[in-house]
């Protein structure tokens, strides 16, 4: 199958809001696909929608080649952990599952892999009460697992977790994405949707920024210098020297960020010698996914109510 899920034209409202829209996206098969937005920007409306939990207002989409109109056609062969995974706390991890496996006519012998799959085998007979939040998400996605999926949808998976936690869920995510299932990761934390995610889909106000290879996204990244005078009072005479020579520069409390590459930056430790003036800190920087997607979509909560009041939607209002 080329693509897992394909929308054409895809709205959903909520009143006045449109929480989705006219989104149109084909998510390919295999692999880490991470979905990633500014808060309020549709990601949660999607998986919904796609999961058949609400209708769209307009529009059409498709899951495992099969109409969202349909979500049991297809629902078998998703697995979901949409919010914080609930768990009968005073039972084990395995009395838990195989709950769940019986309640939707599973082969109980799934039990097993899966715990082995997500790393709870050898804990998986204590209390789900005693478990530590990066457990009750491993256990969340091993109950999501449960009917061996080609499609697996997490929303957050990593929201509340210490850095270990993180670094364990990611693990987890490669190894699934690598064994040829699609798992689509919505997540707030770039960083490590860079790490782990082969394909990116970027949505702002419930509109399509950008899908495609992460690595199509990375190569937008453009490197600069962060230059800080030793002295905070030479930085507006820095700022000018640099401009009058040419150099584009942006200035943010006493850092000057220049776009230039490392090949650059002796050049600049000269022109700032040049003005009389020494450094104290020269840095090479190289954008991260974080740079790219906050300048896509702004990079403060001031500019994006700026940019949303600029929506015809708002403008009406």
């Amino acid at each position: 199958m080329a693509n897992v899920v394909t929308t054409t034209g895809l709205t959903r409202r909520f009143g006045a809001i449109t929480a989705v829209d006219r989104l149109s996206i084909e998510v390919p098969a295999a692999g880490v696909i991470g979905l990633v937005g500014p808060n309020g920007s549709g990601k949660s409306t999607l998986i919904r929608m796609l999961l058949g939990l609400i209708r769209p207002t307009s529009g059409t989409a498709t899951v495992l080649g099969l109409p969202i109109t349909s979500p049991a056609k297809y629902a078998a062969r998703v697995g979901a952990l949409v919010e914080s995974p609930a768990f009968v706390s005073g039972l084990s991890a395995r009395a838990n599952l195989v709950s769940l496996a019986r309640l939707r006519r599973l082969p109980l012998g799934r039990v097993d892999e899966v715990l082995s799959i997500v790393g709870l085998t050898g804990r998986d007979k204590e209390p789900v009460g005693n478990f530590s939040l990066g457990m009750k998400q491993r256990l969340g996605i091993a109950a999501a697992l449960l009917p061996d999926p080609e499609l697996l949808i997490l929303d957050e998976p990593t929201n509340g977790l210490d850095p270990a936690g993180i670094v364990e869920i990611r693990g987890l995510l490669r190894s699934l994405g690598e064994t040829g299932r699609t798992v689509i990761v919505a997540s707030h934390l770039l960083a490590e949707v860079q790490l782990a995610c082969d394909y990116l889909v970027v949505v702002r106000f419930g509109e399509l920024v950008f899908a495609g290879p992460m690595t199509e996204m990375l190569a937008r990244s453009r490197p600069h210098v962060d230059l800080r005078a030793e002295h905070a009072r030479d930085t507006e005479k820095l700022h000018a020297a640099l401009m009058a020579g040419g150099w584009e520069v942006d200035l943010a409390d006493d850092v000057l960020r220049v776009a230039a590459t490392a090949s650059r930056s002796a050049d600049l430790n000269r022109a700032a010698t040049a003005a009389g003036i020494t450094l104290s800190e020269l840095v090479v920087v190289q954008e991260s996914l974080e740079d790219i997607f906050l300048t896509m979509t702004g990079r403060t909560d001031g500019e994006l109510a700026a940019a949303r009041a600029t929506t015809p939607e708002e403008a009406a209002r």
